[in-house]
């Protein structure tokens, strides 16, 4: 099991000492957000600071861009990072996507299936001197000249993985992508019962293997070494939980264990701005379904207990910098 940090994107200047703790204390990867920053720029100081860790985004929105400044980016990245580069890409939802980016929004299943596809045959031209002749319903790449083709990347080209939490997505990531993100979002039970037989389709359909494939889960976890901290982190976490839970898309795992009609709730009440009344209205036991709510050195014990079976390698908050032999000792639950 591979553990995964966060690395920040609002202080640059932070990246380069943060990125050099997190190998140091003993983090397989680390991830950016796109958030209020872009995600990209802070790898470069990642991986001119770092020797092992794994780069990559988590999430880039993919449908902000297009297919050849994708291409761009993640090719450059994997050499600058001398092939520790991952490309992690995630749909957003149709109202970020037409009224934040100003881009089209259609099919995102679809779009997103083609968008790799395309990605990928930009790199086989310039790595592998396929002629660039792509051609889809949504995308359309038919010229590549000498001057704009940097040639062979000394370390191939990264692994494209997909965020999805839908059935339809979740396909999409099996049959033409490396590996998926599990949205923070979800439930063991919805891994088990939607997740991992959308994925399965998606193999079949595709050609592929769960053996040659990478399932990270970012999830939810509840820890503290005081009550203090442990009520905090409840209370943050149910915020955080209310949130996601007041976006449609996301209903289908509420639907799962019976919860569908808080959705409603919850984003009637988003709407309002009742932002503190919507993290009071998830109940303990909806808490201890999404999260992990334990003592630290309990971390791998009950993580492992839920997705050990299921994920190759997980990333959540924890606040190593406070005590980086403490969670040295963590980690190695997870690799026992």
């Amino acid at each position: 099991m591979k553990i995964d940090g966060g690395l920040p994107t609002a202080a640059p200047h932070e990246v380069a000492g943060v990125a050099r703790e997190l190998e140091d204390v003993g983090y397989d990867g680390a991830l950016t957000a796109e958030t209020s920053h872009d995600p990209f720029l802070p790898l470069v100081a990642a991986a001119e600071h770092t020797e092992r860790l794994e780069l990559g985004t988590g999430i880039a929105v993919a449908f902000a861009r297009n297919p050849m400044t994708l291409a761009n980016l993640g090719y450059d990245l994997h050499a600058y990072s001398r092939g520790r580069f991952r490309l992690g890409l995630g749909s957003q939802i149709k109202a970020h996507i037409e009224k934040r980016f100003s881009m089209p929004w259609s099919h995102p299943a679809a779009r997103m299936r083609e968008l790799v596809l395309a990605i990928r045959a930009i790199w086989a031209s310039w790595n592998d001197g396929v002629p660039l002749q792509f051609r889809g319903e949504f995308y359309r790449h038919t010229l590549m000249t000498p001057f704009f083709n940097p040639g062979p990347n000394p370390y191939g080209t990264p692994k494209i993985i997909l965020a999805a939490v839908g059935q339809r997505m979740t396909e999409v990531a099996g049959e033409v992508a490396d590996g998926i993100i599990l949205h923070g979002f979800t439930t063991e039970r919805y891994v088990r019962e939607v997740t991992m037989p959308a994925l399965e389709r998606g193999f079949a359909r595709g050609g592929r293997r769960r053996e040659d494939f990478e399932i990270s889960g970012p999830l939810f976890v509840v820890t503290g070494t005081s009550d203090e901290q442990l009520e905090k982190a409840c209370t943050g976490t149910k915020q955080q939980i209310a949130f996601y839970g007041s976006t449609p898309a996301y209903r289908p795992v509420l639907e799962l264990h019976g919860w569908g009609g808080l959705q409603d709730e919850l984003n009637a009440m988003s709407k309002r701005g009742e932002w503190q009344a919507m993290g009071e209205s998830i109940t303990d036991e909806m808490l201890e379904t999404f999260a992990v709510v334990t003592a630290p050195e309990e971390i791998p014990t009950q993580m492992l207990a839920r997705f050990g079976d299921l994920v190759d390698r997980l990333s959540f908050y924890a606040p190593y910098q406070s005590d980086p032999d403490r969670w040295q000792g963590i980690f190695a639950g997870f690799r026992a």
